[in-house]
């Protein structure tokens, strides 16, 4: 038998919290960021003989109107009576409605996995299927492989572009400074208007740059031809895997291919500090619908050779049932008003 100590940690032993911790999104890093941008941040952590063995971080948003908030889990580990306990216990500290979990347990799609198994325990300990707000599937990519194999790997159309966007003299350039945080603004702004889609305000991303660049975890690289920016994508960097989180693009010059370019030469670049895996943050599954707007990302993204992963899924841990009922019809009209606002004209 062993001894469970299950604690809150305090900011002297952020490093080997880091180090338990298996994303981005539940580093010291990104807790210290959501803190800034005013919501409250809970660290637990499950010690076993006096050495830190797991970790979670939630985020606790107010819910307007009924003096509760919602709770946010994304991306921790494979759920457990333990953690669910501790959820259950901080849920209360918080005064709030629900948690959301979107464990970082993936599988690739058409093996066989526990997924089933995983759900019914969440559901026998009184979780449901909430609304996502993490895709459930991403593309990840091996690199552990030689480069000449990753290229040889990558989608002849996709060769195709990453070579001609070589020949027409696209560079692509790292720029981690406050000025590269602007540029990438800029361009999400062109972005957005363009594609109708809901972004993050400038002070978000400004914030997340403050408190994020200095660490290491997080680069802006830019896509340039002619000393023109086409492409700016936002990178993170944590525990030997690269992320592709953000990215935004202008409408010129499409036909040089500096997407393509820009993704081929974050592959060398994950592959040169050391990552052995390229998490490309998000896609659509298996039999994906040519209509919907995210296709031609999720076909971008499949022609550099990665493994179509699915992850667990969404699932609210609720602590009032009636009220959180309430609160799922609010929350969808809401989300049909912000599609509706992005698809207004200014």
């Amino acid at each position: 038998m062993y001894s469970m100590l299950v604690r809150s940690i305090p900011a002297d032993e952020k490093e080997i919290y880091n180090q338990v911790v298996n994303h981005p999104l539940q580093s010291w890093q990104w807790g210290e960021f959501r803190k800034k941008t005013g919501v409250e941040v809970e660290r637990i952590g499950f010690f076993q003989s006096g050495k830190l063995s797991q970790a979670l971080q939630v985020t606790f948003h107010p819910i307007p109107f009924i003096g509760k908030t919602a709770g946010y889990f994304p991306k921790g580990y494979m759920p457990d009576g333990d953690q669910l306990a501790a959820l259950q216990q901080i849920g209360k500290q918080h005064n709030a409605l629900f948690i959301k979990i979107e464990p970082n347990i993936g599988q690739k799609v058409g093996v066989p996995s526990a997924h089933q198994k995983i759900k019914e325990f969440l559901e026998q300990n009184g979780a449901i299927m909430g609304k996502p707000l993490f895709t459930k599937y991403s593309f990840q990519l091996d690199l552990t492989k030689p480069d000449d194999q990753l290229f040889a790997n990558l989608e002849s159309k996709t060769r195709y572009n990453v070579n001609l966007a070589y020949k027409k003299g696209v560079k692509i350039i790292e720029d981690t400074s406050l000025g590269g945080m602007e540029k990438y603004l800029e361009i999400l702004g062109e972005t957005t208007k363009r594609q109708g889609f809901y972004a993050h305000s400038p002070e978000y991303f400004k914030t997340m740059w403050q408190t994020l660049s200095d660490s290491g975890m997080m680069k802006i690289f830019h896509a340039v031809y002619e000393d023109t920016i086409l492409t700016s994508w936002i990178m993170f960097v944590f525990n030997d895997i690269l992320y592709y989180p953000y990215g935004a693009s202008r409408s010129i010059h499409r036909n040089v291919m500096a997407s393509n370019l820009m993704m081929w030469e974050m592959i060398r670049y994950g592959k040169q500090m050391g990552c052995k895996t390229f998490d490309m943050w998000g896609a659509l599954g298996p039999q994906p619908d040519e209509k919907n707007p995210w296709f031609g990302f999720h076909r971008f993204k499949k022609g550099y050779g990665a493994d179509l992963i699915e992850y667990l899924g969404t699932y609210d841990l609720v602590f009032d049932q009636r009220l959180y009922k309430i609160y799922r019809i609010v929350e969808n009209i809401r989300w049909k008003l912000l599609r509706l606002k992005t698809k207004l004209p200014l």
